[in-house]
């Protein structure tokens, strides 16, 4: 499985070690975020890894600033994205089970890195459920369509 991870300054380390986590375990990460402590905009971070997301050219993506808020406001704005914001595993899984969530989400300066691994664990291990939450999922990118449209008709 191929996974991409981005960051911002407040995330170089647990990126890093979560990248290095992953990796012994047999995934193939790419790394789009930052490896210095000098500011870099979060929204940069999470629109690089959305798009490589909703391309295909990752399976899934965890996206790390120091909340974890802002990085997946950013990722979310990408059509066909669902990112979850976590700070704990049992949202992590169910952002998967009942919102087939393609990135996952947290803050470097809110959680620690065991609990970051074991929401990154959560999040992998589940599967999407289907059925009802399929529905509503579907809900979600009708909104997505919808906002498209509008803005489409707006410019007439």
């Amino acid at each position: 499985m191929k996974l991409v991870i981005g960051n911002d300054h407040a995330a170089v380390e647990m990126k890093r070690e979560i990248k290095e986590y992953l990796e012994k375990k047999g995934y193939e990460i790419i790394d789009v975020g930052t490896n210095s402590t000098e500011s870099f905009h979060y929204p940069i971070a999470g629109y690089r890894v959305a798009k490589m997301v909703a391309s295909h050219e990752a399976d899934g993506g965890i996206a790390i600033c120091g909340t974890g808020v802002g990085i997946s406001l950013a990722c979310n704005k990408v059509k066909g994205i669902r990112a979850c914001c976590c700070s704990e595993p049992y949202s992590a899984e169910m952002s998967k089970r009942h919102n087939n969530a393609n990135i996952i989400c947290f803050g470097a300066r809110v959680i620690g890195i065991e609990t970051a691994k074991q929401i990154v664990d959560a999040w992998l291990n589940a599967k999407f459920e289907g059925g009802r939450h399929e529905t509503r999922v579907n809900m979600i990118m009708e909104i997505e369509e919808t906002q498209k449209l509008q803005a489409a008709d707006e410019t007439k």
